[in-house]
């Protein structure tokens, strides 16, 4: 994988978290870690960060310093009186007087578990440090957070991500186009680990990457497309539209939701009145909702281009 053998290894090649890094690297220096909350979105370098620390801190062995538990493991009240308990009460050999216990999504542990939790940081902290990794530490019960340091992780800025991709690209000889790039850009939203995933995925059909590319190995369409069809709609031409919404789905296998997803991120780009904007968002979302609860794909989408086809006749008449 792709994502971890560009994985950083050491705290010094993490980009862009400066503030964090340093506050790491005074841990590292000190040899005295607290226990810590790491929080933010998915992909920008919590688990990374974690383990860049414990490789700083125990050297090339710091895989027998430390224990990750992660959301594929079970992770309940039992498992944190005996397996986290365990690991805990010992103490390791070495410079380093204790060890790191990785809780991955943390976020997702019952009260209980937590309340448990709680329990063993206070009895077995001389022995054991607890790095917790949540996208919502506010799903942390407050004894917990109380008793962590806090780290605030964001997304990588464009540059950052564009950067690591071309180098990427550079080392395993892709070649990628501008528009590929883009694609890539829209999709992962800000999550790094999805970028380098779909990159490789992209780079496996073993030609250049562009948007058609990149789009076709996710299973979404082509945002082109989505807005040719919407544009067909407001300009009044319904049965085009529907042709067009017909040839979207067969070419690209999207589900109703997927679709109606892609017609909200292209209505905010329609060269279209802000007042429109904000009634057509209404309209997808109250289509989505249907869609969720089970309504029909073909008819909640016809609706939709429908309700586009009257918009558009509205615009016009500068209402």
């Amino acid at each position: 994988m792709w994502t971890e053998k560009y994985r950083p290894r050491t705290l010094d090649e993490i980009v862009n978290q400066e503030e964090i890094v340093s506050r790491l690297k005074s841990f590292v220096k000190t040899k005295n870690v607290p226990h810590c909350i790491f929080a933010g979105p998915p992909g920008t370098g919590k688990t990374t960060a974690a383990l860049c620390l414990a490789h700083d801190l125990y050297g090339e062995n710091y895989r027998e310093y430390i224990m990750e538990l992660n959301a594929s493991d079970e992770r309940g009240i039992n498992v944190v009186r005996e397996t986290v308990k365990t690991f805990a009460r010992t103490k390791p050999m070495g410079e380093v007087t204790f060890k790191i216990l990785i809780l991955d999504e943390a976020d997702n542990m019952t009260e209980d578990a937590q309340q448990a939790l709680r329990r063993t940081m206070e009895r077995y902290s001389e022995t054991a440090r607890f790095i917790l990794i949540a996208n919502y530490s506010g799903k942390i019960i407050e004894p917990i957070q109380s008793r962590c340091a806090p780290f605030r992780f964001t997304y990588l800025p464009r540059e950052e991500v564009i950067e690591r991709i071309r180098y990427i690209c550079e080392r395993e000889n892709v070649k990628i186009l501008d528009d590929g790039i883009e694609a890539i850009l829209e999709i992962s939203e800000g999550d790094l680990r999805k970028t380098v995933n779909i990159l490789q995925t992209a780079a496996s059909l073993g030609k250049p990457i562009d948007d058609d590319v990149v789009y076709s190995v996710v299973g979404r369409a082509n945002p082109y497309d989505v807005r040719e069809m919407m544009l067909m709609a407001l300009n009044g031409d319904f049965i085009a539209a529907r042709s067009k919404l017909k040839e979207l789905t067969q070419k690209y296998g999207l589900s109703g939701i997927d679709i109606i997803r892609q017609i909200h991120n292209e209505v905010f780009k329609l060269n279209v009145p802000d007042k429109w904007k904000v009634k057509l968002a209404d309209i997808a979302g109250e289509v989505d909702y249907r869609l969720i609860q089970g309504a029909t794909d073909e008819v909640q989408l016809s609706a939709m281009l429908a309700k586009l086809v009257e918009a558009g006749y509205e615009i016009k008449r500068g209402l």
